[in-house]
This record gives C-alpha cells, sequence and structure tokens, in this order.
C-alpha cells in the first residue's frame, strides 16, 4: 500500500520509518488524542497506560474514516517525561505492537513541558492515506 523510504547505507530504524512514500485518493489528519476514554476521563495516571488509550483513540479516529494502521504516514508523540518514555521502550514497543501492529510510520517524539489537559502525559497525531 505505501512504500518504506530507507536511503542507502542507512540503518533500518527500529519502531518507526524514516519516510513513507503514499499512495491513495483520502487524506487522514488524526488531531492529537491524549490518554482519556470516549468520556474524557483518565483511567491511567501512567504512562504506559495513558499511551494506551491514545493509540486506542487513534485508531477509533482511523477506523471513523475506514482506514487503519496500515494507512498511517506520520506520526508524532508529546511526551511530558523523556525518561518515562526511555524507561519503559520494551512496554512502549509491546503496547504499540499490540494495538498498531507492524505498521510503522515516519515518527517523531517531543518532549514537551506539558500538554493543555493537566493530566495528560502523551499526546499522539497521525496523518495517513487511503
Amino acid at each position: 500500500m505505501h512504500t518504506t523510504l530507507l536511503p542507502d547505507g542507512w540503518p533500518r530504524p527500529k519502531g518507526y520509518a524514516n519516510g513513507i512514500m503514499a499512495q491513495g485518493n483520502h487524506h487522514i489528519f488524526c488531531g492529537g488524542q491524549i490518554g482519556w476514554n470516549s468520556d474524557e476521563v483518565f483511567e491511567s495516571q501512567e504512562f504506559s497506560g495513558q499511551l494506551r488509550q491514545a493509540l486506542q483513540n487513534v485508531l477509533a479516529v482511523l477506523r471513523a474514516a475506514e482506514a487503519g494502521p496500515e494507512h498511517m504516514t506520520r506520526m508524532t508523540w508529546y511526551i511530558t517525561d523523556k525518561k518515562a518514555y526511555l524507561g519503559n521502550l520494551r512496554e512502549v514497543g509491546a503496547i504499540y505492537r499490540e494495538i498498531m501492529g507492524k505498521h510503522y510510520p515516519a515518527m517523531s517524539v517531543v518532549e514537551v513541558t506539558a500538554l493543555i489537559e493537566d493530566q495528560a502525559l502523551v499526546e499522539v497525531e497521525v496523518t495517513a492515506v487511503r
């Protein structure tokens, strides 16, 4: 569906792509999803729990566009605690694969001082093409 771009001589990244060439007629722009449920309630105060919910929220938005993880081309994570992210990479990877499978878009992770919702620890935005 989409082609992963890997320049000659570059090592294959783990858990993301350096670039994606997309084909399709429908562009989907998923606004930042945080770790609260559909009632806007945080069920977890932990990074991993909020990441799981944020990714489930992204998946719900994609499904509303009749798309799925395989259509993702770009993903940006905004995190409030770099140590919480790096200290839980194995769990982060497992959660990601459980929800998104092995679909790795071009990705950035940015540490920010805060998110608009005070309880939010992570926010995820996605662009997809179907």
